[in-house]
């Protein structure tokens, strides 16, 4: 495996090579300038833990303080680039889907192939239109095609997502594929996966289309979505310095205590002696007690007073987290109370919160005592609001999922408005973008928000 992953790596290095096909696509498979199907999937892979492992995404869901260079985390107005979903992760699982006829057997079946990667790419894009709103999406990845595609809108975009994600779900036949560095070629897990995004896409519509959540939602359900911690979407890294973990890199290779827990986040765990507490952060070296910075602070600035992330965050091979039984469970109990199935809330409620606690410290002990707790345990005449902070406290270090349900639902409704600055509401389109895609760029920009490209300006969703 870590040879593969070195593989792998030498060929996102060189993505031209990796996500051009020669027609005659059954070619030694050990080349990386002549991947295969599987490789190209896989190389897709490596890309999962950058849609999560993020300090913008972090100081966006308000989970870390930065102890060093506060400015980064005060929201300042710029813009953010998107070329690497282009680039990378997109570009070889569009390159996968244009050469179905030529994909070779030998690795798995062509259908199963052709399926994960529609699941891959209705992620990717998933993560990238609820981060910018309108974004390139039907002329986009035609390479020297077409160089200046136009912006999809939002909706069309999720529209389009949905039934690519059923056509991966009708698809699947039985046979595993090779080279799958997420579940090992596992295509039950891969068919739960699908359906499980589809269900959690069909939540983020609840207040703009309920109508359509409502049915998506359903249908996503009825197909059949994850059953246990087993079937989450992980991206293990290696204890290796060729695949590691970004906290790793950043806080020991470069020894960056940049990063403290929220004050926020500890108030809201350590009260209740929520056991995953001691996963999120370390005691602060000062006095041995879990301490939270106050977000945005720029004065008494130190790393021995405040909680910093913990030593299993930042492990050469942590786990990322990405979709999970959890947050599948958490929006069954949502819709449980918004009444578009027949579900008790509070059993999917506390179901979520116990295989939250389960995924992030190996075990339940402290489960029941935890769901007892005032705050915690599950309260009707306030159920939304308890969902969604007991989901936000479960997403830790995958901020931008945290800040796009922040920004759906309003909650945790007391979020720090950093020097008097509000928490933004999208990502600013890349400086680029005004000059080398400017009509299609100024189209959307003026479709959407008026023609201010502004960090808070409203996605489709965000109503």
């Amino acid at each position: 495996m870590k040879k593969y992953y070195i593989i792998l790596l030498l060929c996102s290095l060189s993505m031209v090579g990796c996500s051009e096909f020669d027609e005659d696509i059954n070619v030694n498979p050990n080349i990386p300038s002549e991947a295969s199907g599987t490789q190209l999937i896989a190389n897709a892979q490596l890309y999962l833990p950058s849609l999560s492992s993020s300090p913008q995404g972090e100081f966006l869901a308000q989970y870390l303080a930065e102890t060093q260079y506060v400015g980064v985390s005060l929201y300042p107005e710029g813009s953010t680039s998107f070329y690497w979903f282009y680039e990378g992760p997109l570009m070889n699982l569009q390159t996968v889907l244009n050469s179905e006829e030529n994909l070779s057997g030998a690795e798995g079946p062509v259908a199963n192939q052709i399926a994960v990667a529609k699941i891959l790419k209705a992620y990717f894009y998933w993560n990238l239109t609820d981060r910018w709103g309108d974004v390139p999406y039907l002329e986009a990845l035609q390479g020297a095609d077409n160089f200046t595609p136009a912006y999809d809108t939002q909706q069309s975009i999720y529209l389009n997502l949905f039934e690519l994600l059923k056509e991966a779900n009708d698809q699947i036949v039985a046979g595993s594929i090779e080279n799958d560095l997420v579940y090992g070629g596992d295509m039950e897990k891969w068919k739960k996966l699908g359906n499980t995004i589809r269900l959690l896409m069909a939540l983020r519509l609840s207040e703009v289309d309920e109508q359509l959540a409502r049915e998506e939602f359903n249908a996503a359900l009825s197909d059949g979505i994850m059953e246990s911690n087993a079937d989450n979407l992980v991206f293990r890294h290696l204890a290796d310095a060729n695949n590691q973990n970004y906290w790793y890199e950043q806080v020991i290779d470069r020894n960056r205590e940049w990063w403290a827990l929220t004050e926020n986040l500890v108030e809201d765990m350590k009260p209740v002696n929520d056991p995953r507490l001691e996963v999120y952060g370390d005691p602060a070296r000062e006095s041995g007690e879990f301490v939270g910075m106050p977000f945005g602070e720029t004065e008494a600035l130190g790393t021995e007073e405040y909680s910093l992330l913990g030593s299993d965050i930042i492990a050469q091979d942590a786990a990322v987290h990405l979709v999970t039984y959890a947050q599948a469970l958490f929006a069954i109990a949502e819709a449980a109370e918004r009444e578009w199935i027949s579900e008790d809330a509070e059993t999917y409620y506390n179901m979520a919160v116990e295989n939250s606690i389960l995924q992030w410290t190996g075990s339940t002990e402290g489960v029941d005592e935890l769901l007892n707790q005032p705050g915690v345990a599950f309260d009707p005449d306030n159920a939304i609001e308890i969902i969604a902070e007991q989901r936000w406290i479960h997403l830790f270090m995958h901020g931008y999922e945290a800040w796009s349900e922040w920004r759906r639902t309003g909650f945790p409704d007391d979020f720090v408005q950093p020097d008097g600055r509000p928490v933004p509401t999208r990502l600013a389109y890349p400086d680029n973008e005004s000059f080398n895609n400017s009509d299609n760029y100024e189209a959307a920009v003026d479709r959407q928000f008026g023609g201010d490209d502004s960090i808070y300006g409203t996605v489709w969703w965000d109503k």
